[in-house]
Protein backbone atom coordinates (compact mmCIF):
# COMPACT_ATOMS: atom_id res chain seq x y z
CA UNK A 1 0.00 0.00 0.00
CA UNK A 2 1.20 3.51 -0.80
CA UNK A 3 0.86 4.49 2.86
CA UNK A 4 2.53 7.86 2.43
CA UNK A 5 0.18 8.88 -0.41
CA UNK A 6 -2.85 7.77 1.61
CA UNK A 7 -1.67 9.57 4.74
CA UNK A 8 -1.15 12.80 2.79
CA UNK A 9 -4.72 12.53 1.48
CA UNK A 10 -6.12 11.95 4.96
CA UNK A 11 -4.15 14.90 6.36
CA UNK A 12 -5.44 17.06 3.49
CA UNK A 13 -9.04 16.28 4.44
CA UNK A 14 -8.41 16.80 8.14
CA UNK A 15 -6.84 20.18 7.42
CA UNK A 16 -9.98 21.44 5.66
CA UNK A 17 -11.80 24.12 7.70
CA UNK A 18 -15.06 22.76 9.07
CA UNK A 19 -17.98 25.15 8.71
CA UNK A 20 -20.59 25.21 11.46
CA UNK A 21 -23.96 24.37 9.87
CA UNK A 22 -22.90 25.07 6.27
CA UNK A 23 -25.58 26.03 3.76
CA UNK A 24 -26.30 23.79 0.77
CA UNK A 25 -24.63 26.42 -1.44
CA UNK A 26 -21.49 26.38 0.71
CA UNK A 27 -21.34 22.57 0.61
CA UNK A 28 -21.71 22.57 -3.17
CA UNK A 29 -19.05 25.25 -3.62
CA UNK A 30 -16.64 23.32 -1.37
CA UNK A 31 -17.05 20.13 -3.41
CA UNK A 32 -16.53 22.03 -6.68
CA UNK A 33 -13.38 23.63 -5.25
CA UNK A 34 -11.94 20.28 -4.17
CA UNK A 35 -12.66 18.69 -7.55
CA UNK A 36 -10.95 21.56 -9.37
CA UNK A 37 -7.65 20.29 -7.94
CA UNK A 38 -8.01 17.15 -10.09
CA UNK A 39 -7.84 18.38 -13.70
CA UNK A 40 -9.15 16.49 -16.74
CA UNK A 41 -6.41 14.84 -18.81
CA UNK A 42 -5.70 16.93 -21.93
CA UNK A 43 -6.56 14.12 -24.37
CA UNK A 44 -10.07 13.55 -22.95
CA UNK A 45 -12.95 14.76 -25.13
CA UNK A 46 -16.01 16.26 -23.37
CA UNK A 47 -19.24 16.79 -25.30
CA UNK A 48 -22.32 18.34 -23.62
CA UNK A 49 -25.60 16.63 -24.58
CA UNK A 50 -29.28 16.67 -23.62
CA UNK A 51 -29.93 13.10 -22.47
CA UNK A 52 -33.71 12.85 -22.65
CA UNK A 53 -34.20 16.16 -20.87
CA UNK A 54 -31.29 15.61 -18.46
CA UNK A 55 -28.17 17.79 -18.83
CA UNK A 56 -25.25 15.44 -19.46
CA UNK A 57 -21.82 15.10 -20.97
CA UNK A 58 -20.11 12.40 -23.01
CA UNK A 59 -16.58 12.00 -21.62
CA UNK A 60 -14.39 9.97 -23.98
CA UNK A 61 -10.77 8.84 -23.88
CA UNK A 62 -8.82 8.12 -27.08
CA UNK A 63 -9.48 4.60 -28.37
CA UNK A 64 -12.80 4.18 -26.54
CA UNK A 65 -15.22 1.77 -28.21
CA UNK A 66 -18.11 3.95 -29.44
CA UNK A 67 -20.54 1.06 -28.89
CA UNK A 68 -19.61 0.50 -25.22
CA UNK A 69 -20.91 3.03 -22.69
CA UNK A 70 -21.16 3.72 -18.98
CA UNK A 71 -24.04 5.74 -17.53
CA UNK A 72 -22.29 7.43 -14.59
CA UNK A 73 -24.13 8.79 -11.54
CA UNK A 74 -21.99 11.10 -9.40
CA UNK A 75 -21.81 11.06 -5.62
CA UNK A 76 -22.54 13.88 -3.20
CA UNK A 77 -25.31 12.70 -0.92
CA UNK A 78 -27.99 13.58 -3.53
CA UNK A 79 -27.38 17.22 -2.50
CA UNK A 80 -23.99 18.22 -3.96
CA UNK A 81 -21.85 17.18 -6.93
CA UNK A 82 -22.07 17.88 -10.66
CA UNK A 83 -20.56 17.20 -14.05
CA UNK A 84 -17.62 19.36 -12.93
CA UNK A 85 -16.83 17.32 -9.82
CA UNK A 86 -16.66 14.01 -11.71
CA UNK A 87 -15.40 14.93 -15.19
CA UNK A 88 -11.75 14.02 -14.46
CA UNK A 89 -12.76 10.70 -12.91
CA UNK A 90 -15.05 9.92 -15.87
CA UNK A 91 -12.07 10.45 -18.16
CA UNK A 92 -9.99 7.92 -16.20
CA UNK A 93 -12.92 5.51 -16.27
CA UNK A 94 -13.35 5.91 -20.03
CA UNK A 95 -9.68 5.11 -20.56
CA UNK A 96 -9.71 2.01 -18.35
CA UNK A 97 -13.02 0.61 -19.65
CA UNK A 98 -12.41 1.61 -23.28
CA UNK A 99 -15.93 3.02 -23.19
CA UNK A 100 -17.69 6.35 -23.56
CA UNK A 101 -18.91 7.67 -20.22
CA UNK A 102 -22.18 9.60 -19.98
CA UNK A 103 -22.08 11.69 -16.79
CA UNK A 104 -25.47 13.16 -15.97
CA UNK A 105 -26.39 16.26 -13.96
CA UNK A 106 -29.39 14.69 -12.25
CA UNK A 107 -31.59 17.00 -10.17
CA UNK A 108 -30.41 17.51 -6.59
CA UNK A 109 -32.15 17.79 -3.24
CA UNK A 110 -33.47 19.68 -1.37
CA UNK A 111 -34.84 21.53 -4.42
CA UNK A 112 -35.70 18.19 -6.06
CA UNK A 113 -36.21 15.39 -3.51
CA UNK A 114 -36.67 11.69 -4.24
CA UNK A 115 -37.56 10.31 -6.79
CA UNK A 116 -36.14 13.07 -9.06
CA UNK A 117 -32.63 11.53 -9.21
CA UNK A 118 -33.98 8.07 -10.08
CA UNK A 119 -36.31 9.51 -12.73
CA UNK A 120 -33.41 11.41 -14.35
CA UNK A 121 -31.14 8.35 -14.37
CA UNK A 122 -33.84 6.19 -15.99
CA UNK A 123 -34.58 8.94 -18.54
CA UNK A 124 -30.90 9.13 -19.46
CA UNK A 125 -30.72 5.34 -19.85
CA UNK A 126 -33.79 5.39 -22.09
CA UNK A 127 -32.13 8.12 -24.16
CA UNK A 128 -28.98 5.99 -24.50
CA UNK A 129 -31.09 3.11 -25.84
CA UNK A 130 -33.00 5.39 -28.21
CA UNK A 131 -29.70 6.71 -29.55
CA UNK A 132 -28.84 3.20 -30.73
CA UNK A 133 -26.70 1.80 -27.93
CA UNK A 134 -27.32 -1.85 -27.09
CA UNK A 135 -28.28 -2.59 -23.47
CA UNK A 136 -25.81 -5.50 -23.46
CA UNK A 137 -23.01 -2.96 -23.96
CA UNK A 138 -24.05 -0.44 -21.29
CA UNK A 139 -22.96 -0.44 -17.65
CA UNK A 140 -24.48 1.79 -14.97
CA UNK A 141 -22.13 3.02 -12.28
CA UNK A 142 -21.76 5.57 -9.51
CA UNK A 143 -19.99 6.48 -6.28
CA UNK A 144 -21.37 7.04 -2.78
CA UNK A 145 -24.97 8.29 -3.21
CA UNK A 146 -24.42 7.58 -6.91
CA UNK A 147 -23.61 3.99 -5.96
CA UNK A 148 -26.96 3.69 -4.21
CA UNK A 149 -28.61 5.47 -7.12
CA UNK A 150 -27.02 2.90 -9.46
CA UNK A 151 -28.86 0.10 -7.63
CA UNK A 152 -32.11 2.08 -7.52
CA UNK A 153 -31.81 2.82 -11.25
CA UNK A 154 -31.28 -0.86 -12.09
CA UNK A 155 -34.33 -1.79 -9.99
CA UNK A 156 -36.43 0.94 -11.67
CA UNK A 157 -35.30 -0.24 -15.13
CA UNK A 158 -36.31 -3.79 -14.24
CA UNK A 159 -39.67 -2.68 -12.85
CA UNK A 160 -40.37 -0.67 -16.02
CA UNK A 161 -39.72 -3.82 -18.08
CA UNK A 162 -36.98 -2.02 -20.01
CA UNK A 163 -34.01 -3.99 -21.41
CA UNK A 164 -31.51 -4.53 -18.59
CA UNK A 165 -28.00 -3.11 -18.92
CA UNK A 166 -25.00 -5.45 -18.84
CA UNK A 167 -23.67 -4.53 -15.40
CA UNK A 168 -23.67 -2.24 -12.38
CA UNK A 169 -20.64 -0.67 -10.67
CA UNK A 170 -21.07 0.58 -7.09
CA UNK A 171 -18.20 2.49 -5.50
CA UNK A 172 -18.54 3.04 -1.74
CA UNK A 173 -22.34 2.83 -2.18
CA UNK A 174 -24.74 4.53 0.23
CA UNK A 175 -27.88 2.40 0.44
CA UNK A 176 -29.10 2.89 4.05
CA UNK A 177 -30.53 6.37 4.63
CA UNK A 178 -30.86 5.75 8.38
CA UNK A 179 -27.12 5.05 8.76
CA UNK A 180 -27.75 1.92 10.85
CA UNK A 181 -24.59 0.01 9.86
CA UNK A 182 -22.15 -0.77 12.69
CA UNK A 183 -19.29 0.73 10.68
CA UNK A 184 -20.95 4.14 11.06
CA UNK A 185 -19.60 4.00 14.63
CA UNK A 186 -16.67 1.60 14.45
CA UNK A 187 -15.01 3.38 11.50
CA UNK A 188 -15.91 6.96 12.52
CA UNK A 189 -12.37 7.73 13.71
CA UNK A 190 -10.78 6.22 10.59
CA UNK A 191 -12.99 7.93 7.98
CA UNK A 192 -11.93 11.54 7.23
CA UNK A 193 -14.81 12.20 4.80
CA UNK A 194 -18.19 10.65 5.68
CA UNK A 195 -19.77 10.94 9.12
CA UNK A 196 -23.23 9.98 10.34
CA UNK A 197 -24.63 13.46 11.24
CA UNK A 198 -23.96 14.88 7.76
CA UNK A 199 -25.32 11.72 6.11
CA UNK A 200 -28.57 11.94 8.07
CA UNK A 201 -28.88 15.63 7.18
CA UNK A 202 -28.51 14.85 3.46
CA UNK A 203 -30.88 11.89 3.76
CA UNK A 204 -33.56 14.18 5.22
CA UNK A 205 -33.13 16.61 2.31
CA UNK A 206 -33.33 13.82 -0.24
CA UNK A 207 -36.30 12.07 1.34
CA UNK A 208 -38.37 15.26 1.65
CA UNK A 209 -40.52 13.67 4.36
CA UNK A 210 -40.79 10.22 2.76
CA UNK A 211 -40.18 6.96 4.64
CA UNK A 212 -36.38 6.40 4.95
CA UNK A 213 -36.94 2.78 3.93
CA UNK A 214 -38.54 3.68 0.58
CA UNK A 215 -36.86 1.02 -1.62
CA UNK A 216 -35.83 3.27 -4.51
CA UNK A 217 -34.40 5.83 -2.05
CA UNK A 218 -32.73 3.28 0.23
CA UNK A 219 -31.98 0.23 -1.98
CA UNK A 220 -31.08 -1.79 1.11
CA UNK A 221 -34.84 -2.46 1.18
CA UNK A 222 -35.33 -3.08 -2.55
CA UNK A 223 -35.99 -6.44 -4.21
CA UNK A 224 -32.70 -7.02 -6.06
CA UNK A 225 -33.71 -10.09 -8.04
CA UNK A 226 -33.04 -9.98 -11.76
CA UNK A 227 -30.28 -7.38 -11.56
CA UNK A 228 -27.19 -7.74 -13.80
CA UNK A 229 -23.70 -8.57 -12.43
CA UNK A 230 -22.49 -6.04 -9.85
CA UNK A 231 -19.00 -4.87 -8.95
CA UNK A 232 -18.91 -3.36 -5.46
CA UNK A 233 -15.75 -1.62 -4.22
CA UNK A 234 -15.37 -0.16 -0.73
CA UNK A 235 -12.52 0.86 1.56
CA UNK A 236 -12.17 -0.88 4.92
CA UNK A 237 -11.67 2.52 6.61
CA UNK A 238 -15.10 3.77 5.52
CA UNK A 239 -18.13 4.44 7.66
CA UNK A 240 -20.09 3.11 4.64
CA UNK A 241 -18.30 -0.25 4.77
CA UNK A 242 -21.41 -1.99 6.14
CA UNK A 243 -23.58 -0.47 3.41
CA UNK A 244 -21.39 -2.13 0.78
CA UNK A 245 -21.22 -5.41 2.70
CA UNK A 246 -24.99 -5.57 3.17
CA UNK A 247 -25.58 -4.71 -0.49
CA UNK A 248 -23.30 -7.57 -1.56
CA UNK A 249 -25.03 -10.02 0.82
CA UNK A 250 -28.56 -9.04 -0.21
CA UNK A 251 -27.74 -9.08 -3.91
CA UNK A 252 -26.16 -12.53 -3.66
CA UNK A 253 -29.20 -13.85 -1.78
CA UNK A 254 -31.36 -12.49 -4.62
CA UNK A 255 -29.32 -14.51 -7.12
CA UNK A 256 -27.21 -11.63 -8.48
CA UNK A 257 -23.64 -12.29 -9.63
CA UNK A 258 -21.63 -10.08 -7.24
CA UNK A 259 -17.94 -9.19 -7.27
CA UNK A 260 -17.29 -7.65 -3.85
CA UNK A 261 -13.95 -5.92 -3.26
CA UNK A 262 -13.12 -4.48 0.18
CA UNK A 263 -9.84 -2.54 -0.24
CA UNK A 264 -7.65 -2.57 2.85
CA UNK A 265 -7.26 0.81 4.54
CA UNK A 266 -8.85 2.79 1.71
CA UNK A 267 -11.05 5.83 2.37
CA UNK A 268 -14.31 6.98 0.80
CA UNK A 269 -14.25 6.90 -3.03
CA UNK A 270 -10.45 6.69 -3.10
CA UNK A 271 -10.70 5.88 -6.83
CA UNK A 272 -11.23 9.59 -7.60
CA UNK A 273 -7.73 10.30 -6.24
CA UNK A 274 -6.04 7.97 -8.74
CA UNK A 275 -3.70 10.75 -9.99
CA UNK A 276 -2.11 10.93 -6.52
CA UNK A 277 -2.95 7.51 -5.04
CA UNK A 278 -1.64 4.22 -6.40
CA UNK A 279 -4.59 2.17 -5.18
CA UNK A 280 -6.97 4.59 -6.89
CA UNK A 281 -5.42 3.75 -10.25
CA UNK A 282 -5.44 0.02 -9.43
CA UNK A 283 -9.14 0.14 -8.50
CA UNK A 284 -10.00 1.97 -11.74
CA UNK A 285 -8.12 -0.71 -13.69
CA UNK A 286 -10.30 -3.33 -11.99
CA UNK A 287 -13.46 -1.39 -12.89
CA UNK A 288 -12.28 -1.12 -16.48
CA UNK A 289 -11.61 -4.85 -16.66
CA UNK A 290 -15.06 -5.62 -15.22
CA UNK A 291 -16.86 -3.32 -17.69
CA UNK A 292 -14.91 -4.62 -20.70
CA UNK A 293 -15.80 -8.18 -19.69
CA UNK A 294 -19.51 -7.67 -18.91
CA UNK A 295 -20.30 -5.08 -21.59
CA UNK A 296 -18.24 -6.81 -24.28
Amino acid sequence: MSQQQLQQLIEMFKAQPVLESPTVQQMRAGFEQMAAALPVAPDIKCEPVNAGGVPAEWVTAPGADAGRAILYLHGGGYVIGSLNTHRAFAGMLSRAAQARVLVIDYRLAPEHPHPAAVEDAVSAYHWMLSSGLKPSRIAVGGDSAGGGLTVATLVAIRDAAMPMPAAGVCLSPWIDLEALGESMTTKADADPIVQKPALLQMAAMYLGGKNPRTPLAAPLYADLSGLPPLLIQVGTSETLLDDATRLAERARKAGVNVTYEPWDGMIHVWQIFAPILEEGAQAIDRIGEFVRKTAA
